[in-house]
């Protein structure tokens, strides 16, 4: 059973940025800490690049919600067109006269990066590839991936298929915490389908046969995007406690290396400098809250804010003991207050005052108006404050 804990807050760049990173051989990438949700590294993050077959992360996405909808069953069998079948690059080898499972697709998709599949499920989740990529595109609007334009389902290089390595981060980290139950899906090792050839049964990440904590996502490569990799690792930190609560989770986006082997040792750089280079630090346990300041007009006089998840912040190593927090929030507080309402932000820095990270606050639990009474008594002790 996995576990993600993801920040529910969304934090800026952690002061972090003021370490510098090994040097990494590749045309653009991306570290961030999904833990605290804060970036630790990055070099040329919004520059327009090829994805190849990191495309299929978000043709995965659209898969998984049909499953989550109900629109599509993991037993339910897809056909193999002429289009799919003829698909060129790599495949999972699939043809006309079979029947194949959503869920054998999915693990073609994945672990063998088969265009067949890809497009197999495309047309059996979208009626037509045309529309699917119509999806696609709909999808990365609605996730905030603002700089990418799909063309296909697969990756194949086309004129106009562009995306980021900040787009790419936003997506791995929607589809890891939107679908948790499919995840496991990019671990796999090794998977082919029956009638199909024996040698193409091995998952083309080779850090997961290298490197025990990490457990996907996706690797792409095209002459014109070079060898890409997407890669989620999870390490156990004693400082977030036992168990699953105390894993660690990074992400990390690699563009345009020159080969299958410096795209692995590029990325294993980039995880374990990170790993090394920050700490975290729960400064609020889940469901604890931030701060209680008081309310005007409500059934009570205070309200709880903070983040529903805790708060988790990314330190640079050995910094952990000096940090100093400020509520930052609107005065007064005037109910109705509801759940989950932005009410300002906690400020996070280190003792020299050196900026590590801002965290959203929130409205934990709802405060409503008070009755007629209460709230001219409080409207005229705010006019004579």
């Amino acid at each position: 059973m996995l576990f993600f804990s993801f920040s529910a807050a969304v934090v800026l760049p952690a002061a972090a940025q003021s370490l510098q990173p090994p040097e990494i051989a590749a045309k653009a990438y991306l570290l961030v800490d999904l833990t605290s949700g804060q970036v630790l590294a990055s070099k040329d993050p919004d520059e327009a690049v090829e994805p190849a077959s990191l495309t299929k992360l978000m043709s995965a996405y659209l898969v998984f919600d049909a499953l989550k909808a109900d629109k599509i069953s993991l037993t339910q069998t897809f056909p193999v067109s002429e289009r799919a079948w003829k698909m060129p690059g790599s495949r999972m080898f699939i043809d006309p006269k079979m029947q194949v499972p959503v869920e054998d697709l999915i693990k073609g998709m994945i672990v063998q990066s088969g265009n067949d599949a890809t497009v197999a499920l495309a047309e059996g989740v979208g009626g037509s590839v045309e529309r699917f990529v119509q999806m696609m595109n709909e999808q990365a609007k609605a996730l905030g991936m603002t700089s990418s334009s799909f063309k296909n389902p697969e990756g194949l290089t086309v004129a106009g298929h562009t995306t980021t390595a900040r787009d790419l981060a936003t997506l791995a980290t929607r589809l890891m915490g939107d679908f948790p139950e499919y995840v496991p899906y990019y671990a796999i090792q090794r998977y082919r389908y029956p009638g199909t050839p024996a040698a193409n049964d091995t998952n083309r990440n080779v850090l997961l046969f290298r490197d025990p904590s990490v457990d996907g996502l996706k690797t792409g490569h095209t002459k014109a995007a070079g060898y890409c990799l997407v890669t989620t690792a999870r390490r156990q930190v004693l400082t977030l406690g036992s168990g699953p609560e105390g894993q660690r989770r990074l992400l990390s986006v690699l563009l345009g290396a020159s080969s299958e082997n410096a795209r692995a040792a590029e990325t294993q750089k980039l995880l374990n400098w990170g790993y090394t280079a920050y700490g975290v630090v729960r400064l609020f346990p889940s469901g604890t809250p931030v701060a209680t300041p008081k309310v005007w007009k409500g059934k009570a006089s205070t309200v709880k804010i903070g983040q529903p998840g805790g708060v988790v912040v990314s330190v640079p190593a050995g910094e952990a003991g000096r940090l100093k927090t400020e509520v930052v929030r609107p005065d007064p507080l005037v109910a109705p207050l509801l759940q989950g309402q932005p009410v300002g932000v906690l400020r996070v820095s280190l003792a020299s005052g050196a900026f590590v990270a801002e965290v959203p606050l929130v409205v934990l639990e709802t405060v409503e108006e008070s009755g007629l009474l209460g709230r001219a008594w409080d409207a005229l002790r705010l006019w004579i404050q």
